[in-house]
């Protein structure tokens, strides 16, 4: 009985979670009360609040999906499998933005993480936390593009955190204008050919 008690609750959290998805993408977050929420869901309000604290409490929740398209990306930048450190960074990131073609959730969570929230107030601690991933990936692609040195498969003569660093912009530019155009758009046809021409310029 407990264990059907908890798939239930887990179940009505999910339910939130996908409301919160929905409503959020079409009103905006700071247009968006936990009572919409909970109309949307098709539960109480007290469940809402049983669930989540507050709103950055709920909004967390709802990006925890989008993390697994960075692990995905992880996973491709640290595969054994992949010998020249280059051609890692040049597969995470056409990984990255193939998921984000293929999978409308992700990708709605990533619009309203970027083009429907206003990060003040209760949500400035949000921003703080929605940044760190992004100099997680500073992080990496600074060990990445040194291995690629010792390897020797990187051109002579450039630094290696003025790579990264410049390679952090690059997806970050890529990013805003993918989502801030629309399917057929050159700014997102030609993703894979910026990608592959950004790495190129990094090769020996």
């Amino acid at each position: 009985m407990v264990r059907k008690t908890k798939a239930e609750a887990e179940r009505t959290r999910q339910q939130i979670i996908d409301a919160a998805r929905r409503v959020f993408h079409e009103r905006g977050v700071s247009r968006t009360s936990l009572e919409k929420v909970a109309e949307a869901a098709g539960v109480t309000r007290g469940a809402v609040y049983w669930h989540f604290a507050d709103k950055a409490a709920l909004f967390f929740a709802m990006r925890e999906s989008a993390l697994t398209v960075v692990d995905d990306a992880d996973a491709v930048l640290y595969s054994p499998e992949i010998a020249d450190p280059l051609d890692a960074i040049e597969l995470s990131m056409l990984r990255f933005f193939e998921t984000l073609s293929t999978n409308a959730e992700i990708r709605e969570i990533y619009e309203i993480m970027l083009l429907r929230c206003e990060y003040v107030d209760e949500f400035e601690q949000v921003r703080i936390e929605i940044n760190k991933p992004c100099m997680g990936f500073l992080d990496k692609l600074r060990a990445a593009y040194q291995r690629a040195r010792v390897l020797g498969t990187l051109r002579a003569g450039l630094s290696v955190d003025a790579l990264a660093l410049d390679s952090v912009s690059f997806t970050s530019g890529v990013f805003h204008n993918w989502l801030s155009s629309q399917p057929g758009d050159e700014l997102r046809e030609r993703v894979p050919e910026m990608i592959r021409a950004h790495m190129a310029l990094r090769r020996a």
